[in-house]
């Protein structure tokens, strides 16, 4: 088994250095590029993301730690079998329409990157019809959906109607998450999970992909 755990560290701390350094460390020891990307980047995220759900970590750290990561990635990219990351998933991350919020999206949209999934991001404002057509068009099978107004968190009921309405609904997996979203209004809407921050999304996303 060979020893990551300086690249988790670093990570950890938001040490962007260093989780370059010891990435390059591990590709010049010889280390496969995928070994290092799993169970080195992607596990240590994760790690990150327990701490974010428990506490330990906030938004500005978390937020340090996905750059790192992304960062590293672009050390390993050559190296990587097919020249990239084989995907876990791929989700169609938006804020509803009516909400010009994005910093939780955003930092969903890393987390879940930084899980190994393949991320189409439609922005802000997002009308249930483009929700529709970025299923067709992409065929994701998850659909995230971000509210921090209580006031657009009905647009997530219509969102979650358009997808049904157009057929695309059995073949995506629904989650929601923002400030005022609740566990309980997600079952009310039909929506098939809820994530309170971004560390969970990234689990929850993981356990559907």
């Amino acid at each position: 088994m060979t020893d990551l755990s300086a690249i988790q560290d670093a990570l950890l701390t938001g040490d962007a250095e260093g989780v370059k350094n010891s990435v390059q460390e591990a590709v010049d020891r010889g280390v496969d590029a995928d070994t290092i990307l799993n169970d080195g980047l992607i596990s240590g995220m994760d790690i990150v993301g327990e701490k974010m759900q428990t506490g330990e970590m906030f938004i500005p750290e978390v937020l340090m730690a996905a750059k790192s990561m992304s960062e590293a990635v672009e050390i390993l990219k050559p190296f990587l079998k097919d020249g990239g990351r084989n995907r876990v998933g791929h989700v169609v991350i938006g804020t509803v329409k009516g909400d010009l919020h994005d910093i939780g999206k955003n930092l969903v949209t890393m987390m879940v990157e930084s899980a190994g999934f393949e991320v189409t991001d439609l922005g802000v404002d997002v009308a249930p019809e483009t929700f529709v057509e970025a299923v067709r068009e992409k065929n994701p099978n998850i659909v995230a959906l971000s509210a921090l107004l209580t006031t657009t968190m009905p647009m997530m009921q219509q969102t979650v109607d358009a997808l049904a309405e157009s057929g695309v609904r059995d073949q995506i997996k629904i989650i929601v998450g923002g400030a005022p979203v609740t566990r309980e209004f997600a079952d009310r809407i039909g929506a098939d999970g809820y994530a309170a921050d971004a560390g969970g999304a990234s689990k929850l996303a993981k356990s559907m992909g």
